[in-house]
Parts: C-alpha cells; sequence; structure tokens
C-alpha cells in the first residue's frame, strides 16, 4: 500500500516538475518577443514592419510625431508660398535674400516629412492646402488668413516688405510653439531632430527680421 501510494506522488512531482520548465520557456520567449518590438510599445507603429529599409530609416514614433508632420507641412507651405510672393514684389535686397532662404529651407523639411507620413502609413496634407487658415488647419499657430495673404499679395515694394517681415515673424514664433511641442511629446528621434532645427533656424531668422523691420 505504501508502495502503490509513493508512485503516484512521484510521478506528480516529475510531471509538476516537467509542466514549470515549460511555463519558464514560454515566458521567456515571449519577453524575447516584446523586446524585439519594444521601439513601438505604446506607438502606432503604421507601416514600420520589422527588418524594412523604412523601418530602420523612419524608426518608433507616436501621435504626436503624426501630429507634428501633417500640422508642419501645410505650415511649411504657406511660409513658402510667401517667400515665393517676394519675386517681382520685394524691394529691400535683405528680404529678398531672407526670402529665397526661408524657400531653400523648407521646401526640402516639407519633402522630408511628406515622406516620413508615407512611411509611417499615414495621410499627408494635400498640396496647395496652405492657401490661408480658413480651413482645418485655422487653430494652427502663426498661420495666415486669406485675408492675410492677399493683403501680402498686393503689395509692392517697401510696404510688402514690412508686411512680409512682420507676417513671418509671426508665422515663425508659430512654428516654433508647434516644434516645441514636439521636441517634449515626440518619440521619433528624426522628426525631434527636425523640430529643434525648426526651432534655432527660425529664431535666428526672426532675430533678423526684427533687425531689418528696424531701419526700413
Amino acid at each position: 500500500m505504501m508502495r502503490n501510494s509513493q508512485l503516484p506522488a512521484t510521478v506528480l512531482r516529475s510531471a509538476l516538475l516537467a509542466g514549470a520548465a515549460v511555463t519558464a520557456t514560454l515566458v521567456l520567449s515571449a519577453c524575447g518577443g516584446n523586446d524585439h518590438s519594444s521601439t513601438g510599445t505604446g506607438m502606432n507603429h503604421g507601416a514600420t514592419t520589422g527588418g524594412s529599409p523604412a523601418a530602420s530609416a523612419v524608426g518608433t514614433f507616436n501621435d504626436a510625431d503624426v501630429t507634428f508632420a501633417q500640422a508642419m507641412i501645410p505650415h511649411h507651405q504657406q511660409a513658402v508660398q510667401m517667400a515665393d510672393m517676394a519675386d517681382g514684389r520685394v524691394a529691400d535686397a535683405e528680404v529678398k535674400e531672407l526670402a529665397g532662404k526661408i524657400r531653400a529651407a523648407q521646401q526640402p523639411e516639407i519633402d522630408t516629412m511628406t515622406g516620413w507620413l508615407t512611411a509611417w502609413g499615414k495621410p499627408a496634407p494635400e498640396p496647395h492646402m496652405s492657401m490661408g487658415s480658413g480651413g482645418e488647419h485655422g487653430s494652427m499657430p502663426g498661420m495666415m488668413t486669406d485675408d492675410d495673404m492677399n493683403k501680402l499679395m498686393d503689395a509692392k515694394g517697401a510696404a510688402f516688405d514690412k508686411h512680409f517681415l512682420t507676417m513671418m515673424i509671426s508665422h515663425h514664433e508659430g512654428a516654433i510653439e508647434m516644434a516645441r511641442t514636439e521636441v517634449k511629446q515626440g518619440s521619433n528621434p528624426e522628426a525631434k531632430a527636425l523640430a529643434q532645427k525648426i526651432i534655432t533656424d527660425q529664431q535666428a531668422e526672426i532675430a533678423t527680421m526684427r533687425t531689418i523691420l528696424e531701419r526700413l
């Protein structure tokens, strides 16, 4: 009777040990899987799939990164549009040079952010949606209204220079505000680096524009 009662206990003990080993293996496997995909924990991966060139290029991103790109694209588009208006209207050589600098800096940034949104599987704003802030972008800081844009378009010479500088200072201040939000809340390293670049570059341009305004 004692041999019969001990045998089931031995078998039971072996089964428990085997089950514990299997459980530990499963837990370790699960942990390994979590480490592999930890870059997206709590994030929206969009189109970033492991092992693809796009995934390594864009890395992790979150909603703040997407919002930054989707908002900054039309914001930049409007700045480029304002800079384009300088052709045939500007009088001051330094204002003309600044307009060219803004156009040259912001169009490549538009292209970069559009590429991010494509890689993330997120919609990019349609071209030319930045013509004034009467639509969905009206709440973005620094965006000019249709009346503002028409006023700038109708101005020439010294009047254009003053309107351009005044409007662009406000426009830049809005971009800096948006970029600061991205630096604080974003996840994607490239997006945050661009946001910091926008802050640095546009703060310097604001200082330049204020200096020009003082002498006009």
